[in-house]
């Protein structure tokens, strides 16, 4: 009989379904997540393509991260990268900073100034916060995106984009847009390519890789003998909302670090990093309420507020309740389920 002729591509026993490439970094990001990896393959997809990309997603999630993994990854890497928070340049500013100006441009000016756009060269240009610009920079941006070059205030030879851009911004730009905030064709240009990052909470799986990879840095940093998070402390970590997403969660570690008193960072040193960040309370992690419990609650609150007040001094919280450091210690103890001993009174 004639042979059943296969395609290379045939789904045969001989040659299954492959499964898909799990990864869990990417040039400076971490996170195996689903989400994660969906970041990572749009960073591979457009690392060598010239055209703009707008980074959305709340601040904090890494949106610079990301945009010097596809600089890094990409046929500029030896180019220079070059980021500005157009947000902290004031807007009187802003048109010299990022376009550069010549001998006698404007009073005060001495000698000719490179901008950011020159700067740049042919590597990559991040302009972050792009939503905070007014009307009046974004026609000037706008020019520049659609002449594929720029002038320097007080110039006349135009110079050539060669940059590759990438922006960013936390704002809802289709919403700016709709109100009259942002030009509409300046938004069509920028958006040719965009990634959202995802909020922390949204990839909480990612969390403990991440805190670990913050633990070992700064316990070098610091030359701390810290190696890891009590079993209470990084159910913690993955209970809270993490409204500063991974920068939150960074200086919470980072805390957390100088705060450990041994090599094991207690639920006690998470609580305390947290409530110094000014965001919500942290999730209690046992729900039973006894009336001895109540009590323990009530006592470790004034213990932490005590703190919080004398900005993380046990000498000075001690002070302010006029009990002694060693018992401040046993009530900031109360706290911690890895510590405390159910049947002890304090």
């Amino acid at each position: 009989p004639q042979a059943v002729r296969r395609t290379p591509c045939a789904l045969t026993r001989e040659n299954p379904t492959p499964a898909p490439v799990v990864r869990t970094s990417c040039d400076g990001l971490i996170g195996s997540s689903p989400a994660m990896n969906h970041i990572y393959d749009s960073i591979q997809r457009v690392t060598n393509l010239s055209a703009s990309v707008l980074l959305t997603g709340n601040s904090g999630t890494g949106k610079e991260l990301v945009a010097r993994a596809i600089h890094n990854l990409g046929v500029r890497s030896n180019q220079p990268f070059v980021a500005v928070s157009c947000s902290a340049i004031p807007e009187t500013l802003i048109e010299s900073e990022l376009f550069g100006y010549e001998k006698g441009a404007f009073t005060g000016t001495v000698g000719q100034h490179q901008g950011y756009f020159e700067q740049a060269g042919e590597g990559t240009l991040f302009l972050d916060e792009v939503g905070d610009i007014s009307l009046f920079t974004q026609v000037k941006l706008l020019r520049v995106l659609q002449q594929m070059e720029f002038n320097r205030l007080g110039g006349k030879r135009p110079i050539k984009l060669r940059a590759r851009l990438i922006f960013a911004t936390h704002r809802n730009l289709a919403t700016m847009v709709a109100a009259g905030t942002f030009r509409q064709d300046l938004f069509y240009r920028i958006n040719v390519v965009r990634i959202n990052i995802p909020a922390l909470q949204e990839r909480s799986q990612d969390i403990p890789t991440i805190a670990n990879h913050f633990l070992t840095r700064y316990s070098a940093y610091y030359n701390k003998q810290v190696e890891d998070f009590a079993p209470s402390a990084m159910e913690l970590l993955q209970n809270y909302q993490w409204p500063g997403n991974v920068r939150e969660l960074e200086n919470v570690v980072q805390n957390a670090t100088i705060l450990a008193d041994g090599s094991i960072i207690t639920y006690n040193n998470i609580l305390a990093s947290i409530n110094m960040q000014g965001n919500q309370e942290a999730p209690a992690p046992i729900p039973t309420k006894t009336f001895e419990q109540r009590v323990r609650e009530f006592k470790f609150k004034l213990a932490m507020d005590a703190l919080r007040e004398n900005n993380g001094s046990k000498t000075q919280a001690a002070r302010s309740l006029h009990v002694s450091r060693s018992y401040l210690h046993r009530l900031l103890c109360l706290g911690d389920p890895d510590q405390m001993e159910t049947g002890s009174e304090i």
